[in-house]
């Protein structure tokens, strides 16, 4: 389970090891009523499912990695889709021959730690879906 420090409208998250990042976000943002804000983060996972969007096909693929991986890099958004939670999330991470995998995550999870930023917009932004483009995009109206 997640332990948090919050700072005004930002909190300092920490998932810990051996738990399911996205999982981990998810409850957080639940538990504290979050419906638009930003995510950023670090930390080391061991396994993870990236997905790829084809635009051509509109549709995503999905490749599942395991192996000891640095996050680099995790970024990402919060927003709502039929009003349920929806998590936009990037992730960049390092393997031990210094090259990087990069794409949507869609699982994580934590081998070490999982050291996260969410900054809470106290507004709700809102999704649809987009059938031109295939995704699930802002509704902003």
């Amino acid at each position: 389970m997640y332990t948090f420090l919050k700072s005004g409208n930002k909190y300092i998250v920490s998932t810990g090891s051996n738990t399911d990042l996205i999982g981990e976000i998810t409850a957080f943002c639940k538990d504290q009523g979050i419906k638009c804000g930003t995510i950023t983060g670090l930390g080391a996972v061991d396994r993870l499912t990236l997905r790829y969007f084809d635009i051509v096909n509109k549709k995503y693929l999905d490749k599942e990695f395991t192996g000891q991986m640095e996050i680099a890099n995790l970024t990402g958004n919060i927003s709502t889709l039929d009003g349920e939670l929806y998590l936009h999330i990037h992730i960049v991470v390092g393997l031990s021959d210094y090259t990087a995998l990069a794409g949507h995550m869609l699982s994580g999870h934590v081998s070490v730690a999982g050291e996260l930023v969410i900054e809470d917009l106290g507004i709700e932004a809102k999704r649809k879906f987009d059938p031109q483009v295939g995704i699930n995009a802002y509704d902003l109206q």
